[in-house]
């Protein structure tokens, strides 16, 4: 049997992960109709804690990506069942891989040139802040930020998206990111 993780590595990820299957399903919208990502960050919290004496992990860092596995896997499962497609292991790693780019370019909001164990370990924990913190935003002003720094959309391709105006885009992210910054200076103990 592994470690039995504290439930504090386990449960303050759950804004996280709701971030991460958000822009997962952003990029898939035939299954973002069908499912919900605060549904399927539940599914992973039941999940993790199922198998929690399968967890290894020490840190917060290594309960991040464990997590993040068990969202591949959710995910993987999910479209499975929705496609009714046969299985496809290059899909899956494709999957495995957009999890990691999607959780990195939450990670490259906060990022610098950290390149210790503690260093990173901050990086992580700041980068779940992160994701409690825009999953506290309303969904509009979630939404249009997600595109703009996740997905690297264009404001031009967001008002497309959304067909708002420009000035009803660009104000909406200005308050989402203003917000955020309240959020995330509230949750900073320093």
């Amino acid at each position: 049997m592994g470690a039995d993780p504290e439930p504090d590595l386990i449960g303050p990820h759950r804004g996280y992960l709701t971030a991460v299957a958000r822009f997962q399903l952003a990029a898939r919208p035939w299954l973002a109709a069908r499912l919900d990502a605060s549904d399927l960050a539940q599914q992973v919290m039941l999940k993790a804690h199922a198998a929690r004496g399968e967890f290894r992990g020490r840190t917060a860092a290594e309960a991040v990506a464990w997590l993040r596995q068990i969202l591949a896997r959710t995910l993987a499962n999910e479209l499975r069942a929705h496609a009714q497609a046969k299985r496809d292991v290059g899909a899956e790693r494709s999957l495995e891989a957009d999890l990691g780019a999607s959780s990195c370019r939450l990670d490259a909001w906060l990022a610098a040139d950290q390149t210790s164990p503690s260093e990173r370990a901050v990086m992580h924990e700041r980068a779940a802040a992160l994701a409690a913190a825009v999953e506290q935003l309303p969904p509009d002003q979630r939404d249009i930020v997600l595109w703009k720094h996740c997905e690297g959309l264009s404001l031009a391709a967001i008002v497309a998206r959304t067909g708002r105006t420009p000035a009803a885009v660009a104000g909406a992210l200005r308050r989402g990111l203003e917000r955020l910054r309240e959020l995330m200076s509230e949750s900073d103990p320093s």
